[in-house]
């Protein structure tokens, strides 16, 4: 089988590697499209993913970001034509599921966000097939045309599916120069560009000053685009350390003590690699996020003067699931049943 996969921002990358590797395994061709947003092309290059490149995000502007839609969908539009693609395969890609119902393309979308409205508008009622965590409550997805022909709801987190066979990189601190006498915090900015998170988060900025100004502590801040890098760096904060390229973030999540993210996916991996973590989040909660505070996995932060910052002295309990189980669900958006219940966790 020929699959298409697109990954249009940096955590496709993590969630879509695993599952392409299992893909190939069993014999299927994958070709992967990227968009030029954040590290997306710079981390697939980091994994060693070849990638055909294609257009790049209009950025925060709601105008630029459908003139780029118009414009990196008709390239895809394009591109896929000149292959026989038999499947269709993306984590939220809007450009892909507008391509792949014009060319007639099965096409598989993941998602784990419910309020991202102006996404779901399109991939959700385009896709044949829709993925999300079985936290998100069917009922929400319904006006996206999302009922139960079409969705198919999996266990637990996707990050616990792409972390199944992680071991982390014990020297990624020391690359860093990070003391791990003090307290290391892993720091993620908000998603400024994304249409579901467009109110600033005066609270992130509070944060970085708590944190960067603490002689026990060294935080290291991953911003997503050069607007923030060149923000984070011109704060000249002594206890900051901001990576000068794209790395490999699951390792110091989990040899961190603490990470407070604004984002999801950084949320998440903490939560499943055991490290404890606080979110400051602007936007509407999801079902996930609501789910993992419910069971004390995630800790919602008002007030950076809350934070405890203290060095972590039990061993990490992570939560991995085998990504067997999304490879059969996504291989069943071409015929194949729905798979048996039973999956891996260990």
């Amino acid at each position: 089988m020929n699959i298409w996969v697109d990954m249009s921002a940096p955590a496709h990358v993590l969630v879509l590697r695993p599952i392409i590797e299992r893909l190939r395994a069993q014999g299927h061709t994958v070709e992967v499209t990227s968009r030029d947003y954040a590290q997306t092309q710079a981390l697939l290059d980091l994994h060693g993913m070849g990638h055909h490149p294609i257009g790049r995000h209009g950025g925060a502007s709601r105008v630029r970001k459908a003139y780029r839609l118009g414009a990196r969908t008709a390239a895809m539009i394009g591109f896929g034509r000149s292959r026989s693609f038999d499947l269709a395969l993306a984590h939220g890609s809007n450009d892909l599921a507008i391509a792949a119902r014009a060319l007639g393309i099965p096409e598989a979308n993941m998602h784990d966000y419910e309020y991202a409205v102006t996404q779901h508008r399109i991939g959700c009622r385009l896709a044949k097939r829709v993925m999300f965590p079985d936290s998100v409550p069917a009922e929400r997805l319904r006006r996206f045309g999302v009922g139960p022909e079409k969705l198919f709801s999996y266990p637990g987190l996707k990050e616990e599916y792409y972390l199944y066979d992680f071991e982390a990189d014990p020297d990624a601190l020391g690359r860093l120069s990070v003391d791990r006498e003090r307290v290391v915090v892993v720091v993620r900015p908000p998603p400024d560009v994304s249409l579901y998170h467009r109110k600033s988060n005066p609270l992130f900025q509070k944060v970085l000053a708590r944190l960067g100004d603490d002689a026990g502590v060294h935080a290291i801040v991953l911003p997503r685009t050069s607007e923030q890098r060149e923000f984070i760096e011109g704060l000249r904060l002594p206890s900051l350390i901001v990576p000068p390229a794209a790395v490999e973030a699951q390792s110091l999540i989990a040899l961190a003590d603490l990470v407070v993210s604004a984002g999801g996916t950084m949320n998440r991996e903490a939560a499943a690699l055991g490290t404890p973590v606080y979110t400051t989040y602007g936007g509407r909660l999801g079902g996930v996020d609501e789910a993992l505070i419910r069971s004390g996995r995630l800790r919602p932060l008002t007030d950076p003067r809350a934070i405890e910052l203290e060095k972590r002295t039990a061993e990490a309990a992570p939560t991995k699931r085998d990504p067997s189980l999304l490879v059969e669900t996504i291989l069943g958006t071409v015929g194949a049943s729905h798979p048996a219940e039973t999956h891996t966790t260990r």
